[in-house]
């Protein structure tokens, strides 16, 4: 606790010394433009720096470069992992699933930024061919699980088939059923080999009030709005049928041997910092830096079981879960 206290406080000095260095730059530029005309560049700068903006840009640039430092040693130590694992031989399947617009993908692609693309894989699945829906439905997921000293990062997983397909409409409510029946005895038999694969189960959650911020952002910003999907367009309509489905999800598939654990990502900046540390206190490996906090925050990180007894919490007091 000592070693942690004392790298927040240099970590305060680092961002007081990065805003000055931005406050500075913004100066200089403002002196540069009333003394001479400005080059090219910086008449691009200025053209976005008006008078009651400059505070927000300057506070928006500090925080933006802040979470990026903070995360990096945890980036680093995610290299360390995956070079543990390869030589090893031993194989990591990560699950990102959980509400739409809750974060999963940024999440991802800050796990995944620094590591050797070599040793790991991002599986998107897209909606099943015909022929694939007459299969076994993990067949095609298994189809794409890490070889010997690879990780797999799963954006949305066969767990589609225990939320969205059955309140979308896109499987029987016996099919629902059976997944819900079989899908432990699986993770037994396909995965959790003999200690061989690691498996990561994570439940990425955000209140309604924050997901429908989150669509707002992507219907107005032509950068995300191929974000949005059929499902995107009806999940506020829809969220009491999703959180039932989520309740029964952990009821059924959080065990012992293979756990949930739900990211709390309101915060998008202290879920993927979060994330991180679960992922790698997954993990034994040589070379952990000593000082680096790697404790995760139960109130963004949360088991399965003490979801569940939080939702039910919830309900009592407000009515229904609150993400």
């Amino acid at each position: 606790m000592v070693a942690h206290k004392k790298k927040s406080k240099t970590t305060g000095i680092e961002a007081k010394g990065t805003t000055a260095i931005i406050r500075k730059f913004v100066e200089k530029l403002d002196k540069e433009f009333r003394s001479h005309a400005p080059d090219e560049k910086s008449r691009k700068i200025l053209s976005v720096l008006k008078e009651r903006h400059k505070e927000e840009i300057v506070e928006a640039a500090l925080l933006k470069y802040y979470n990026a430092e903070e995360l990096k040693p945890y980036q680093a130590e995610l290299i360390k992992m995956q070079t543990h694992l390869e030589k090893t031989g031993k194989k990591m399947i990560i699950l990102f699933d959980g509400r739409d617009a809750s974060g999963k993908g940024g999440t991802i692609r800050r796990v995944a930024r620094y590591m050797n693309e070599k040793r790991y894989r991002v599986e998107a699945l897209g909606k099943p061919t015909d022929t694939q829906k007459t299969e076994l439905h993990m067949k095609r997921y298994i189809e794409r699980f890490p070889h010997a000293g690879e990780i797999v990062l799963f954006d949305r997983s066969w767990y589609n088939r225990a939320m969205v397909e059955p309140v979308m409409g896109f499987c029987t409510m016996a099919q629902y059923r059976r997944f819900l029946k079989k899908v432990t005895s699986y993770e037994q038999n396909f995965i959790l080999d003999a200690g061989h694969t690691i498996l990561l189960k994570l439940y990425f959650s955000v209140t309604k009030e924050e997901q429908s911020r989150r669509f707002e952002r992507r219907k107005n910003d032509p950068l995300r709005q191929w974000k949005l999907s059929e499902v995107d367009l009806q999940a506020q309509d829809l969220w009491e049928e999703f959180t039932e489905k989520k309740k029964v999800l952990l009821q059924k598939t959080h065990t012992k041997e293979s756990k949930w654990f739900v990211i709390r990502s309101d915060d998008k900046h202290m879920a993927r910092r979060e994330t991180m540390k679960l992922i790698l206190n997954s993990v034994k490996y040589r070379g952990r830096k000593r000082n680096l906090n790697f404790e995760v925050d139960p109130e963004i990180v949360i088991p399965g079981n003490r979801e569940l007894k939080i939702m039910k919490k919830e309900k009592k007091q407000y009515g229904a879960p609150l993400s």
